[in-house]
């Protein structure tokens, strides 16, 4: 049983570490977009394709690839996924072909969507249910992605786009690494008796809530990431970029703090009134953010960025159980393509700054929260059939 514990332990750290790398490549495609437009001489509308084919790709393909592994465990998807990712963004600065570029980046967001859904269904297993386990998952992720400029930046100052694949080495060398360790460290899936099989009952209706819940998360988030530098500049009539990039680390620090204390927390308390909590808090702290004048403004980030990103975890969880014969959809969903689509809602809110003002756009924001909350209010704990032994 030691032993079995020990195994279980040392797949999730396998996972959380392959989580951030696969990640890493999504937090690439826009630290390399800059480079692409000084070297290349995208416009706009070029620049913007680039970041359109990775966030289509990534999020949209991710519920099929769910699909499938529900259909039949792939635990391969997850080394083949992750080095695609990286292949596909080393690729990408080679050649002068627009088409080649987006092809490339493209490329790299079909291994991300192949990684989730598999990486996250062998991450609750190995948690055996456990919140703090599928928060540590969650969290590799959110340190992949803020990675992402770091390790992009250096690379491309030094060599031009030509550099590119460099990046890739990571990816190839993890893949490898979890190609044969993952093969050790994963038990055969067991095939669930009859009894079991036929208690399982796939709650659509409480997934569409939670999916509406995600949807606005996603859409407060993306829009704070395009326009809170900005803000944060403009409320402090600062000088440079140093108080809005301040004000962007504190919001991805306190969200890597909410994804961590929300796993531990929803060990005292059900998920469903957790997320409750967190985002009838987010609504007071998001308006914070856009009436608080001076310097306080810096604890209002901090503030939401903890409330929205304490129930990320705990909605991939969630969705897993409103959908247990299909586990690979609902992390398809929840970390996929719910996910990605605040970020075409995030022009709206431009047009919205735009015409009225950023203040505006920002306290316009504080709609999604409310979504979020009356959603919640309807959601109902679900009981947990994942199986220690898996």
């Amino acid at each position: 049983m030691e032993s079995s514990q020990r195994v279980a332990k040392w797949r999730m750290w396998l996972l959380v570490g392959s989580h951030l790398v696969d990640d890493l490549y999504q937090g690439a495609v826009p630290a390399m977009v800059p480079f692409f437009v000084a070297e290349r001489h995208y416009g706009y509308v070029a620049a913007a394709g680039i970041t359109l084919a990775a966030t289509l790709f990534s999020s949209v393909v991710q519920p099929l690839f769910g699909i499938l592994t529900d259909k039949r465990p792939m635990p391969w998807l997850v080394p083949a996924g992750l080095s695609v990712a990286g292949i596909g963004i080393g690729l990408s600065g080679l050649g002068d072909s627009y088409l080649w570029t987006w092809l490339a980046i493209a490329l790299s967001g079909i291994g991300v969507a192949a990684y989730h859904p598999e990486s996250a269904r062998l991450a609750r297993s190995a948690a055996a249910g456990s919140h703090v386990g599928m928060s540590w998952f969650s969290l590799g992720g959110n340190i992949g992605f803020a990675l992402g400029p770091i390790v992009v930046a250096p690379v491309m100052a030094a060599m031009g786009l030509g550099g590119s694949p460099l990046l890739m080495i990571p990816a190839v060398l993890v893949g490898l690494l979890l190609s044969v360790l993952l093969r050790r460290l994963t038990p055969p899936a067991a095939s669930a008796a009859a009894s079991v099989r036929a208690a399982l009952v796939d709650r659509w209706g409480q997934f569409s809530l939670l999916t509406t819940v995600v949807i606005m998360r996603s859409i407060t988030m993306f829009s704070l990431h395009t326009f809170l530098a900005l803000w944060v500049i403009d409320r402090l009539d600062a000088d440079g970029q140093l108080a809005g990039q301040a004000a962007l680390v504190l919001l991805f620090g306190a969200g890597a703090a909410g994804t961590l204390l929300g796993g531990i927390l929803a060990g005292r308390w059900t998920r469903v009134r957790l997320i409750r909590a967190a985002y009838l808090l987010t609504i007071p702290m998001l308006a914070g953010v856009a009436l608080v004048p001076g310097p306080a403004v810096f604890v209002f980030v901090a503030a939401t960025g903890l409330c929205l990103n304490i129930p990320f975890s705990l909605t991939v969880t969630l969705g897993q159980d409103y959908l247990p014969t299909r586990v690979g959809t609902a992390s398809g969903v929840t970390l996929g393509l719910a996910m990605s689509i605040g970020g075409l809602a995030a022009p709206l809110v431009g047009l919205l700054a735009e015409a009225f003002g950023l203040q505006v756009a920002l306290m316009s924001l504080l709609v999604a929260p409310i979504v979020s909350w009356l959603a919640a209010l309807r959601l109902d704990e679900p009981v947990q059939l994942i199986a220690k032994s898996h």
